[in-house]
């Protein structure tokens, strides 16, 4: 199989607005970079809007595009998941259709890993135009939060933004799991990792696809994927409380003891109240983790392809395409040998 120079890995949702142009950019670094040693690959998670129709026209004007449209909403990393498994290149580009991540930075970031001897290129922001105070606020506090909690360094103030070796590309997809935090990922299969400071520009077209509450499940996802933290405080608060109430005990026994009344009933439901949240809370943990523990048991593909426009080079490891053949001769006995419809469905290998 032949392996190009440079593969750029885009997962897009309802990104039709940006595409043409985010294709000519990225079209015109690679082949600044490498020539026309490269690939492409577009990722369709799902889009609501003309994502994949626009993906399709430009696949069929670009032989070294190739576009993956999967079989539904799967969500960003898994959707970058899928790019990367289906891509070929010997060094990967990642990068978010918004245009926010200049493409140009492409040749910058080749000589960093070339001049480092470096597997891993990460960009950094100095800054982000284009965005609110209260994200920046909460980017920057959910950074410096993961690198106190992790057992794992995650660089601070990096996105998924960076380029990558085949090697550490192959490392990375020999982990399996369904809740995937990427740059975490990438920070813990080591090798030597260098940052590349840049500025973030504002969103080319459109809307943010992270509000609130995706990056809040993205947080869980990088906290429980990478610590045991929240299990460790839960134990503590658990021997905190449980201090506490041999106190309690001891006081109330005094108090029985001297005649002296108990406190009365706001203190006690103070006491309740406090013990109960702390227990739903030491409760929602554990069952987060092990919600986690069941997903992960059932071993199911990590993304579903649903149809390709473009020459795929990648060997696939992790997912599960359904690929239409043409109807076959039939047989002398005008049987279909495959079936009516023609339709074989393989699944690709798991670990």
């Amino acid at each position: 199989m032949h392996r190009p120079a440079l593969s750029i890995v885009v997962p897009c949702y309802n990104e039709a607005a940006c595409l043409d142009l985010l294709h000519k950019r990225v079209s015109a670094a690679a082949r600044a970079a490498v020539g026309d040693d490269h690939e492409i690959v577009f990722i369709n998670d799902g889009s609501r809007d003309d994502s994949w129709a626009v993906m399709q026209r430009l696949a069929a004007a670009d032989p070294r595009l190739v576009a993956i449209n999967l079989s539904r909403n799967h969500g960003h990393q898994l959707a970058l998941t899928a790019g990367l498994d289906l891509c070929a290149g010997q060094q990967i580009l990642i990068i978010d259709a918004d245009l926010q991540d200049p493409p140009e930075l492409l040749a910058d970031m080749r000589a960093a890993m070339a001049a480092q001897g470096a597997d891993v290129v990460y960009a950094v922001r100095r800054r982000r135009e284009g965005e609110t105070v209260f994200k920046k606020a909460t980017a920057a506090l959910f950074y410096r939060v993961l690198d106190r909690v992790t057992d794992t360094q995650i660089p601070l103030d990096t996105g998924d933004f960076r380029l990558m070796s085949r090697r550490a590309l192959d490392a990375l997809l020999s982990l399996p799991e369904q809740a995937r935090f990427i740059r975490g990922m990438v920070a813990w299969i080591g090798f030597r990792q260098v940052p590349f400071p840049y500025d973030r520009a504002e969103r080319h077209a459109g809307e943010t696809h992270y509000p609130l509450g995706k990056m809040i499940r993205l947080a869980f996802d990088a906290v429980t994927g990478f610590s045991t933290a929240p299990l460790r405080f839960a134990s503590h608060v658990g021997l905190a409380l449980t201090a506490v109430s041999l106190l309690l005990i001891v006081y109330i026994a005094i108090g029985w003891l001297s005649g002296t009344a108990v406190q009365g009933w706001t203190s006690t439901m103070l006491v309740t109240v406090v013990l109960g949240a702390v227990q739903m809370f030491v409760l929602g943990m554990i069952g987060e983790y092990l919600g986690r523990l069941y997903i992960e048991s059932k071993r199911r593909p990590l993304y579903l392809v649903a149809d390709v426009a473009g020459p795929v080079l990648g060997q696939a490891t992790l997912g599960f395409r359904a690929e239409v053949t043409p109807d076959p001769l039939p047989s002398p006995s005008g049987e279909d040998p495959v079936g009516e419809r023609g339709i074989r469905e393989s699944a690709l290998p798991r670990p």
